[in-house]
């Protein structure tokens, strides 16, 4: 597992195909009320006991894009980190994620394209040690850092 790097983010050279970042995350019930109020889906199967305990899931569950963004905190603060820029995700969920649970984001780098400045990350959400969402993002990825300004 690599650390963020100093700098906030790693840039197009330093990166090699098999590293990995991880992010653990509770998932409270304010995290799923504040989802629910940014993206503005109130689905009663993640806002509702009484209506999700007579589904399939038999409780609550989060939403499945609040666990996807578990990932998405990966790849903009550790790896790549600051200056990358998501081009295209693909998810694929295969268990529910409920409140109080610990999910672990995990990131690794699965192809570089030098060429284009871009890396393919594959993207896995773990609840303990089942996988309960996994996928592929790509990403454009700096060439160089920035110099900052002196003033």
């Amino acid at each position: 597992m690599i650390e963020p790097h100093p700098s906030g983010g790693y840039i197009l050279d330093e990166l090699v195909i098999g590293m990995t970042a991880e992010k653990q995350v509770i998932v409270t019930e304010q995290r799923v009320g504040e989802f629910a109020a940014a993206s503005d889906d109130f689905n009663p199967v993640h806002m509702d006991e009484a209506f999700a305990s007579k589904t399939a899931y038999r409780g609550r569950i989060a939403h499945g894009l609040l666990s996807a963004s578990f990932g998405s905190a990966v790849v903009g603060t550790i790896l790549p980190g600051a200056g990358a820029i998501y081009l295209s995700q693909t998810l694929n969920f295969h268990k529910p994620v409920r409140i109080g649970d610990l999910a672990s984001a995990r990131v690794t780098v699965a192809t570089i394209d030098e060429a284009a400045a871009r890396v393919v990350l594959r993207c896995e959400i773990y609840v303990g040690s089942e996988l309960v969402m996994d996928g592929e993002a790509t990403v454009r990825v700096p060439r160089r850092r920035r110099i900052p300004k002196s003033t």
